[in-house]
């Protein structure tokens, strides 16, 4: 659904609600949701090595196997695509890959390349809890900043964590390297999503120490 709509990155935030109800006849043009996790792609990460992968469930087949997966909540098979962000548990082996392309772009000097591969590879062979951490922690920025590119272009989303992990893994054949750190469904709202109370900034911000 092509939308001429634009708002501004203040507007997107205030607009986006978790919706649960879509319309199952809207479709999204693939250069749309190609834009989407484009810029969702953009989200920081953690020695830019971009922990995230996106896998895009649009086939109705595999919607339907997630139904259950999801304990049977029904947006998973109306919303247009039903998007499982993974993170990559082995994300240090980009390193090289990451560093080596900024080197022949110019972007870095060959004393940066080799000083930041080495860091990467220090911090994961010493910090067995390092590559699950910055998984799950890079991962949720890009699919944070996926909700807000959606919502910018007039679509709308819902991050889930009710679903069962060990069976999607097994679905999807999601390969060991990545694990599920959220799965989000878009497409349009058949019904808004209800509006919310947030704790006010008193009760949310501590100044300086607690």
């Amino acid at each position: 659904m092509q939308t001429d709509q634009k708002l501004t990155a203040e507007q997107a935030m205030e607009a986006r609600h978790s919706v649960r109800k879509y319309d199952p006849n809207v479709a999204i043009p693939q250069g749309e949701l190609n834009e989407i996790l484009r810029l969702a792609a953009s989200a920081p990460s953690s020695w830019n090595l971009q922990h995230w992968r996106f896998l895009v469930v649009t086939d109705p087949a595999i919607k339907q196997k997630l139904l259950p997966i999801a304990y049977n909540q029904q947006q998973v098979i109306d919303a247009y695509a039903t998007i499982i962000i993974l993170g990559d548990l082995e994300a240090d082996k980009a390193a090289t890959v990451v560093y080596d392309q900024a080197l022949a772009k110019g972007l870095v000097s060959q004393q940066v390349r080799d000083t930041m591969i080495s860091q990467v590879e220090n911090a994961y062979k010493n910090n067995p809890e390092m590559a699950r951490d910055e998984a799950i922690r890079n991962s949720s920025y890009a699919a944070m900043q996926l909700m807000l590119a959606a919502k910018a272009k007039g679509y709308d989303t819902c991050p889930m964590g009710g679903y069962d992990k060990a069976k999607l893994v097994e679905a999807l054949n999601i390969p060991s390297r990545y694990i599920p750190s959220l799965m989000l469904t878009i497409g349009k709202a058949a019904v808004q999503a209800h509006p919310t109370d947030r704790l006010g900034l008193d009760q949310l911000v501590i100044e300086n120490s607690f």
